[in-house]
């Protein structure tokens, strides 16, 4: 069996400045939902796409780290994705470096104290 990604949690301390943080990096919307007394708010998924899918998540169990696992979010430009980021109050861990033929990956602290990852792919 080869095991894949389902979903993930993102470690938060403010949901509310996450969900700020998250919006202006991704330009997207987030569904609040309260699981077994933690906090969360849903990353937009579409049926019938493959990947991933996962939440912001607060409880006494999430503790923000940039020493934790790196999830990697695909994204069309990493430039642009980067300068979101800081402009919401991120900053970059990792610049955009080339992956060879693979395309290009970079790293930023978010508004929790989390490394993300970015994934860029070459077009074509």
């Amino acid at each position: 069996m080869r095991p894949r990604v389902y979903y993930f949690e993102i470690p938060v301390t403010d949901l509310e400045r996450a969900i700020t943080f998250y919006s202006v990096v991704f330009g997207c919307e987030f569904d609040r939902v309260d699981v077994d007394g933690n906090q969360m708010a849903n990353f937009p998924s579409l049926e019938g796409e493959s990947g991933a899918f996962g939440a912001l998540a607060k409880g006494d169990s999430y503790i923000p780290s940039v020493q934790g696992v790196r999830v990697y979010f695909d994204t069309d430009s990493i430039d642009k994705t980067l300068a979101n980021a800081v402009a919401a109050g991120g900053k970059v861990l990792y610049p955009k470096t080339s992956v060879g033929k693979f395309g290009w990956v970079a790293e930023f602290e978010d508004s929790e104290g989390n490394c993300i990852a970015l994934s860029q792919l070459l077009s074509g």
